[in-house]
């Protein structure tokens, strides 16, 4: 008997899967190289090195766009043969559990599924704050305020939880690429340096702090705009955190009007527990302090914020408990 279950969470930067029997997370960029606008060529990681690279015959693209599906075709290619490639014996008849984001519609992810030749048994949704709260070791069933802000790579997420479900909730447009774009454009604009995204990626792992910035360089490769050729030359900690500051700046803005909208019975419990950080771009220097020093309340990181809402759906999975936060669309009620 085929007992495959998987954990899904489609992020703009990486696809992770929980695979239940083995107890182990697939981790994989997000992108797939399409040669001639027909086959895939490659996907997951292999497609990432080819990106900024490839020929013009060759797309390099992701199939996620800022929380949304930009590709059914191209995510159910991916998500195909990833599985196929890494996981023994059929597909046939395995369980999904999707982490479904804000805003996104729950049909779309249920049919990227059962439209892919894979032939689920089924489709099981999460919202997808409630799973990275339980990734975090949060029992958000219980009555009380949580909130999370999850920062991915092309969107941040901002939730207050209660009672198992989500009270307040905003997306925005801003995430770890808007950021890599505020270095890129910053460093074009002060030296007439052109870089390209993965040595703007690079350097905020690298440089990037959100306060009191430390005394850091690193040398970078791109191509001096008034010569035309390629160079090398030297980036600081303190340059970066000038431009990333904007951008910054947005996100705790926004935190900050969920705030002011929260119910006041579940802000009393936010600033007793304190405040989630989590997603991939968590991991910017000392992001938790600029955190604090703006709502006034304590911020708790994970050490592995991109893997909080995986680990959640794996507790779905695996606790009976929590397995009322799954649920599937209308349509598969009634088939």
């Amino acid at each position: 008997m085929n007992n495959h279950s998987f954990g899904c969470d489609f992020g703009s930067y990486h696809l992770k899967i929980y695979h239940r029997d083995v107890d182990a997370y697939l981790i994989q960029h997000n992108m797939v190289a399409v040669q001639d606008k027909k086959g895939l060529l490659a996907f997951g990681d292999e497609a990432y090195a080819m990106y900024e690279k490839a020929p013009s015959n060759i797309q390099v693209t992701s199939p996620m766009s800022y929380g949304n599906l930009a590709s059914i075709s191209n995510m159910q290619a991916f998500l195909r043969n990833l599985l196929e490639k890494n996981i023994k014996g059929q597909l046939k008849g395995a369980e999904y559990f999707v982490a479904l984001p804000t805003e996104m519609q729950e049909r779309i992810f249920t049919t990227l599924i059962q439209d892919s030749n894979m032939k689920p048994k089924n489709v099981y949704l999460v919202d997808k704050p409630v799973a990275a709260g339980l990734g975090l070791g949060i029992n958000v069933k219980e009555a009380q305020g949580v909130m999370l802000v999850d920062i991915g790579a092309e969107t941040t997420e901002i939730s207050v939880l209660s009672l198992g479900g989500i009270v307040i909730s905003r997306l925005i447009q801003n995430g770890g690429r808007s950021i890599d774009d505020a270095i890129q454009s910053a460093i074009r604009k002060e030296y007439n340096f052109f870089i390209g995204s993965k040595t703007a990626e690079t350097i905020k792992k690298e440089l990037a702090y959100a306060v009191e910035p430390e005394q850091d360089t690193m040398q970078i490769c791109g191509r001096n705009m008034v010569i035309g050729l390629p160079q090398m030359m030297e980036i600081t900690s303190e340059f970066v955190y000038e431009a990333i500051k904007e951008q910054l700046g947005i996100i705790m803005d926004a935190v900050k009007t969920i705030l002011e909208r929260t119910p006041p019975e579940l802000g009393v419990d936010i600033i007793r527990n304190g405040i989630y950080l989590t997603g991939g771009s968590a991991k910017i220097h000392k992001l938790d302090q600029l955190l604090e020093q703006k709502s006034g309340i304590k911020v708790s990181v994970d050490d592995e914020p991109e893997l909080s809402v995986a680990r959640g759906l794996a507790r779905v999975m695996g606790e009976r408990e929590f397995r009322s936060l799954a649920f599937v669309t209308k349509e598969q009620k009634y088939e």
